[in-house]
């Protein structure tokens, strides 16, 4: 039987972790497909850490992993770790705050399913699922960041920054992905595009943005830092 690892970074999450459980919990798999669900604390300084354990201890019916980093090394690094000990058929990315719905894990799956797609993103700015009104200036950013992207990669994806990638593991396995922080969306973009006949889909999602006053944490510093890997990525 197939499964989904889902990747969960976390920094900092102490008030939301057990919500995002709860939904990925709740979540059928199409086809009855399992879970792995493999959680990484980035060396929290709030109560993350004793929530998970908590949780594990009171969910024993959920294939939960955790694994925790000793000093604060960047959510790429935190990915780095949960995508070395996935194990399922199949690897997504989860943020573990509650932006992004797990409900919409199936929709994700679907092209790799019927046999389309290697590679599956879930944009935020396709479809006609809900989106919360937030910043104008993010938008902007991230449609900018999106178009250098492509322009580099040759791609025509409408959200290259988005959280929900789905991946046939031993692609994303097989990436030797070196950023730290917030430079994953673009390096494992820019590294996924020149794979020999990759397939990549898109398909639209809901999201439920935060504010920074309920803890978002990417700021305009990042957005730097993804245009410096969408040109070392092309290039280096």
């Amino acid at each position: 039987m197939p499964t989904l690892s889902i990747i969960i970074p976390v920094y900092n999450e102490a008030n939301t972790i057990h919500l995002i459980l709860d939904k990925i919990k709740s979540v059928v798999l199409t086809g009855n497909m399992t879970k792995q669900i493999v959680i990484v604390n980035d060396a929290s300084t709030d109560a993350t850490k004793e929530k998970l354990v908590n949780y594990k201890q009171e969910n024993l019916d959920m294939p939960i992993q955790i694994f925790n980093h000793e000093v604060n090394r960047g959510k790429g690094a935190a990915l780095h770790t949960g995508i070395a000990k996935a194990t399922g058929d199949f690897v997504i990315i989860q943020d573990a705050d509650l932006e992004y719905d797990p409900n919409e894990y199936n929709v994700l799956l679907q092209p790799i399913l019927d046999g389309f797609a290697d590679v599956v993103y879930g944009s935020r700015f396709m479809g006609g699922k809900p989106h919360r009104i937030l910043f104008f200036w993010h938008s902007v950013g991230n449609k900018f960041l999106t178009g250098l992207s492509n322009a580099f990669t040759n791609l025509n994806l409408t959200d290259m920054e988005t959280c929900y990638k789905l991946f046939k593991r031993e692609i994303i396995q097989s990436l030797k992905l070196k950023e730290k922080r917030f430079g994953f969306e673009p390096e494992v973009t820019a590294k996924i595009s020149k794979i020999k006949e990759i397939k990549i889909y898109e398909v639209g999602i809901s999201y439920y943005g935060r504010s920074y006053s309920e803890g978002k944490k990417i700021s305009w510093k990042d957005g730097f830092r993804a245009i410096y890997c969408i040109m070392k990525y092309k290039f280096f």
